[in-house]
């Protein structure tokens, strides 16, 4: 409550002029160059960082690149092209030509100010970007973008506001990134314990056990089929029977329980309908990823489907075995221009099958164990995600300014 009574007693009766950014910052060029380029200049530990799209950077000499193209400001840069977001820099810096900068010459404009509310209106901009087949934004989408200024006629009072939201803003950032990466460290041992804990309990001596290939243990194992009429066809789709792709394994947890795609009764007639239950393995692009069907559903041919026979093991005991050599599968697909392995590697593959109560026992200690790990609703994951929220509520407290229908239409 006193976080809450503070900021109500700081932006109280604030008068807020909204500007076009374009009227606010100063607005800068790259400088033309490469990926290739980029990559050939890189030097660790060199002064001057160069941005490209993403996460791409290199560092680079002030001599690599013309003067007139490095910018020595604090600023915003925009990321344009692709994942498009906004980043801080204080440091000397140029980015790619497509991308472009801010900075302020005005003393009563803090440049993090408005960094702080871009942000906030990031998904705006990559809204706009989406309408677009590779996903971009153009400076007019930037300059014409309207930013509060708290104050206007009042400059030193002004600057006050927006340096007191920055201080309030960059301590729950810096608050939140520093709980974060403790908790992200923790879950990432929990994660090695886990993976340590589950490969024992999957280490079986020769003669220990039976192995047998998952055909031995099987009631039905292969393909899926979409082999069919053109695929985007749109008689094939939009029915009632759920169509499972590979990115609907590799997002679920242990059972797949939502899909984004569905077949008619015509898509229906040319694939082949697999029982809930069934044990899911993609073995293209993303390999050896595995989740169980929690309803009837088909898949198309880059994905295998493994029916249990209960009375030999069960779909969770396999997948825990698959998920514990992912590695090893994943290397077997290397190589190729995209990863993929075919359905021989999982028909060979001997692996081991110990009593149908073992194996039960095995699948139970896993299931605890992962709940604890993994559990995108429970732990550690939900903590993290808790104080991300948390940082969210009190950016968009700090910065929703009253705007009027006249700032609206502008």
């Amino acid at each position: 409550m006193s976080h809450l009574s503070y900021m109500e007693k700081l932006l109280d009766g604030v008068e807020v002029e909204w500007l076009p950014l374009k009227e606010v910052l100063v607005r800068t060029k790259g400088t033309k160059i490469t990926a290739g380029q980029m990559k050939v200049l890189h030097k660790d530990g060199a002064p001057l960082k160069i941005f490209a799209g993403g996460k791409t950077v290199a560092f680079v000499d002030f001599n690599d690149i013309p003067e007139k193209d490095v910018n020595r400001e604090p600023s915003i840069i925009v990321k344009s092209r692709g994942v498009i977001e906004f980043e801080y820099y204080e440091k000397p810096f140029s980015h790619k030509n497509e991308m472009w900068s801010y900075y302020s010459d005005n003393d009563a404009i803090h440049i993090k100010f408005i960094y702080h509310f871009l942000k906030l209106h990031e998904r705006h901009f990559q809204g706009i970007g989406s309408r677009m087949q590779m996903p971009q934004i153009a400076t007019p989408d930037t300059d014409k973008f309207l930013v509060p200024i708290p104050c206007p006629n009042n400059p030193e009072k002004s600057l006050a506001i927006q340096a007191e939201i920055v201080r309030i803003l960059d301590a729950f950032t810096a608050m939140t990134a520093e709980l974060t990466a403790e908790l992200t460290a923790e879950l990432n041992m929990r994660k090695k314990q886990y993976n340590y804990y589950r490969d024992q309990l999957l280490s079986f001596e020769e003669g220990d056990v039976e192995w047998k290939t998952l055909g031995e243990v099987a009631l039905d194992f292969g393909r899926g089929k979409s082999k069919h009429r053109p695929r985007n066809d749109p008689s094939l789709y939009g029915g009632d029977t759920p169509f499972i792709q590979t990115g609907d394994i590799r997002n679920a947890a242990h059972t797949i329980q939502e899909y984004s795609q569905t077949y008619s009764e015509l898509g229906l007639k040319q694939s082949k309908l697999w029982p809930k239950g069934t044990l899911c393995i993609t073995i293209a692009a993303n390999i050896a990823e595995t989740s169980i069907l929690g309803f009837d559903a088909c898949f198309p041919d880059s994905v295998i489907g493994f029916v249990a026979n209960p009375e030999e093991t069960s779909s969770s005991y396999v997948e825990y075995l698959l998920s514990s050599i992912k590695t090893q599968l994943e290397e077997k697909g290397q190589g190729s221009a995209q990863s993929n392995i075919n359905l021989g590697t999982f028909q060979n593959l001997k692996l081991p099958f110990p009593p149908i109560t073992e194996q039960e026992r095995i699948v139970a200690l896993l299931d605890k164990f992962e709940l604890l790990t993994n559990s995108i609703t429970e732990g550690l994951p939900r903590e993290i995600e808790l104080r991300q929220k948390q940082y969210e509520y009190y950016r968009d407290l700090l910065l929703s300014f009253p705007q009027s229908h006249s700032d609206e239409a502008a």
